[in-house]
């Protein structure tokens, strides 16, 4: 049991939705009332959403009190999220509370390296396509398990148990191309694995993306969370 002012405190970093985003975008933050409705926000007001909110994270200073059975029964006919997180599945790395959204707003795509593979590609299409989220964010994280393990498999010839080297191998090419950069390996790796799943979703030849990257409705952005401090560096945003 969570003691009631911590769990107040983790209620206002977890679910400080509209009421604070509103004085960024003031009455865009669209909530879902019937199947059929997406979000009004463009790929730009999503990505200045989600700054605040990793700001108010970092801060930890903002109050929200929303009635959280208020807000689960109105999204019961239909979601209309504003961005697809494409995160790792680490779990000090919980996107929905690290950019301060609540219920119904993000679409987390989530597993150890933050890849991308058919079924991501696949979960990703649905949430551009039916859903018509506006952004997409490729986020890795500092000193992640899973460019580590690439790393090592790389440098050290690493063998790993049961389907994790099969998981790992797609992160291996990352790894290869930053062993040429100057710095942290890792955390060039990180960055560069990042890089990868970004052009490849920017350059997509199939229509369902391809469309709305080229018409502007669509963006895809490359981003790193840092562990320590809280801070998400978006160091790929074109």
């Amino acid at each position: 049991m969570v003691p009631a002012p911590n769990r107040r405190r983790f209620l206002s970093v977890a679910c400080c939705t509209a009421a604070a985003a509103a004085t960024l975008i003031p009455d865009r933050i669209a909530h879902a009332s019937s199947p059929a409705k997406h979000t009004e926000l463009s790929a730009d007001q999503a990505l200045a959403a989600l700054k605040d909110g990793n700001e108010r994270f970092i801060k930890a200073g903002a109050e929200c009190f929303e009635d959280l059975a208020q807000r689960r029964q109105s999204i019961a006919a239909g979601q209309a999220p504003f961005a697809v997180i494409v995160a790792c599945s680490d779990s000090r790395v919980p996107p929905e509370l690290l950019f301060a959204r609540g219920l119904g707003e993000l679409f987390v795509i989530r597993d150890a390296g933050n890849t991308v593979d058919t079924v991501a590609t696949g979960s990703i299409q649905y949430a551009v396509e039916h859903l018509g989220v506006p952004l997409v964010v490729v986020l890795g994280h500092r000193r992640c398990g899973a460019v580590q393990a690439a790393v090592a498999v790389v440098e050290e010839n690493a063998v790993f148990p049961g389907s994790i080297g099969q998981m790992v191998e797609p992160i291996v090419p990352a790894v290869l191309k930053a062993k040429g950069a100057s710095g942290d390996l890792l955390d060039n790796a990180v960055r560069e694995n990042v890089r990868r799943t970004v052009m490849r979703l920017r350059t997509s030849s199939e229509p369902i993306l391809k469309d709305p990257l080229e018409a502007g409705r669509l963006r895809v952005v490359g981003a790193r969370y840092d562990l320590d401090d809280g801070r998400v560096d978006w160091f790929m945003e074109s």
